[in-house]
C-alpha cells in the first residue's frame, strides 16, 4: 500500500480539508492523527453552547468513528506526535514511525497562559476545544459567578454567552476598551453597552494578580486592589499558533508555521493551514480563511496545485446583545475611521486616502449594511 496522506489535528481545518480532499480523491489512504478524543464539532459554537443549554455532547456533530467511515480514513485520537523528520518523509509517534506520502499540519493554536500567584491559580479555566468546554461546563454547573480574563472577541462572545445562560459575568482586561486591536472606539462602546445590559460587569485597566480559595468560592485579586468573589475563571486572551514541533523539524517559522499560497512549508512534502498557517504572511484566526485554504489545498493534494485567494472577509462577533461585524483594514494599508450614528447603532467605516473603503465595524442596525460594503472591499489575498 502507497504511503498515506497524513493530517494532524481533527478540528475545523483538519476535517474539513479531508472532506474536500475526498471529493477530489477517494483512492488515496487518508490518516489524521489528533491528541483529543477526535470528535467532530464547530469550534465557533463552543461560545455560544451555554445560551442553547449545550453540553459538550450536545455540539458533537460527529464521533471519530462515524468521521473515519464517512471519509475512508483512519483517524488515531488520543496520539500525540513528538516529532517530524522531512528528510524521510515520515513523522515519530514515541519510538514507533509512520512514513507520509503528504503531511498536513492541521494542529490549530494554544492558548495563551496567564502568570497568575495565590493558592487558587490553578483553577483557571480555558475552552479552546471541545474536552476544555466539557471541563469548564462541569465547574459551574450549579454555580452562578464566573469571572473572565480578557475582552478581545472570544472574550466578549463568552460574556455575551454565560450571560444568556444565567451566569454572573465579571470581565477583567488590562486596556480600555473592548476589542482594541478590532474596533474604534465608538463601536468598543457599542458593544459594551449591550453586554452591559445583560449585566456584564467590566473592569478595565487592572489584571488579575492572585486567584485564592474563599470559602464559598474563589477570590480574585486584582491589580488595582479590587477583590471579586467568584465560583470559576475562564481565560480568555488570546491564542499563539502552534509551532514547536514544526520548529523542532526546521520548518520556517514566522507568528505561524510559514506557507505560500499553495499552502507549502518549507520543507517538501508538508503543508499546513487554519490557525496555526501563516499563510503568505497572514496568519488569521477565522473559518472563512480556513474554509478557503482546505478547498484550494484539496487540489495540490489530489494533483491540481492551485494557490490560495482571500477576498474580503468579515469577521461576524456573536454578541447578540450588540450585534457585531467587523472587517479590519487590510495589513500595511494606511487609513482614517469616520464614524456614523450613536449608541448601539455605529457604523464606522475606513477609508484610504483616495477615498477607497479599506475595512468597517458595524455595530446593531448598522449590520444590515454589510453586503453593501463587503462589494467595495479589497481582497485580503487577491
Amino acid at each position: 500500500m502507497s504511503d498515506p496522506v497524513v493530517i494532524i489535528g481533527t478540528g475545523l481545518a483538519g476535517y474539513n480539508l479531508a472532506r474536500e480532499f475526498r471529493k477530489l480523491d477517494s483512492e488515496t489512504p487518508l490518516l489524521l492523527i489528533t491528541a483529543d478524543d477526535g470528535r467532530s464539532y464547530s469550534k465557533p459554537m463552543l461560545s455560544t453552547g451555554f445560551a442553547k443549554s449545550k453540553d459538550a455532547d450536545g455540539l458533537c456533530m460527529a464521533e471519530p468513528g462515524a468521521m473515519a467511515e464517512q471519509l475512508d480514513a483512519q483517524v488515531w485520537t488520543h496520539t500525540r506526535v513528538t516529532g517530524i523528520d522531512p528528510g524521510h518523509k515520515r513523522l515519530w509517534i514515541g519510538e514507533e514511525a509512520v512514513s507520509y506520502r503528504d503531511l498536513v499540519l492541521a494542529w490549530g493554536a494554544e492558548v495563551i497562559r496567564v502568570p497568575i500567584e495565590g493558592e487558587a491559580r490553578d483553577e483557571l479555566f480555558t475552552v479552546n476545544d471541545l474536552e476544555g468546554y466539557g471541563r469548564f461546563r462541569l465547574a459551574v454547573q450549579g454555580k452562578r459567578r464566573v469571572l473572565i480574563l480578557g475582552a478581545g472577541l472570544i472574550g466578549c462572545e463568552f460574556a455575551n454567552d454565560l450571560s444568556l445562560g444565567g451566569l454572573e459575568v465579571d470581565l477583567v482586561a488590562p486596556c480600555e476598551q473592548l476589542m482594541p486591536a478590532l474596533l474604534p472606539a465608538e463601536a468598543a462602546a457599542a458593544v459594551r453597552g449591550g453586554l452591559e445590559s445583560l449585566g456584564v460587569r467590566f473592569h478595565l485597566g487592572p489584571v488579575l494578580s492572585r486567584l485564592e480559595y474563599a470559602e464559598d468560592g474563589l477570590e480574585a485579586h486584582l491589580s488595582d486592589g479590587q477583590v471579586i468573589a467568584c465560583d470559576a475563571v475562564i481565560s480568555a486572551v488570546g491564542l499563539r499558533p502552534r509551532t514547536d514541533l514544526a520548529a523542532a523539524a526546521g520548518l520556517a517559522i514566522n507568528r505561524g508555521i510559514m506557507v505560500d499560497r499553495e499552502l507549502r512549508a518549507s520543507h517538501a512534502n508538508i503543508y499546513a493551514l487554519g490557525d496555526c498557517a501563516e499563510v503568505d504572511g497572514l496568519n488569521l484566526l477565522y473559518v472563512m480563511p480556513l474554509m478557503a485554504c482546505a478547498r484550494a489545498l484539496a487540489k495540490t493534494l489530489s494533483g491540481t496545485p492551485g494557490g490560495v485567494v482571500y477576498g474580503a472577509m468579515p469577521v461576524t462577533v456573536k454578541t447578540p446583545a450588540c450585534p457585531l461585524i467587523v472587517s479590519p483594514p487590510p495589513r500595511g494599508t494606511q487609513g482614517s475611521w469616520t464614524i456614523e450614528g450613536s449608541g448601539a447603532d455605529i457604523k464606522a467605516l475606513c477609508h484610504d486616502p483616495s477615498g477607497a473603503l479599506l475595512g468597517y465595524a458595524l455595530t446593531g442596525a448598522a449590520v444590515q449594511e454589510k453586503l453593501v460594503l463587503n462589494r467595495q472591499l479589497p481582497p485580503l489575498l487577491p
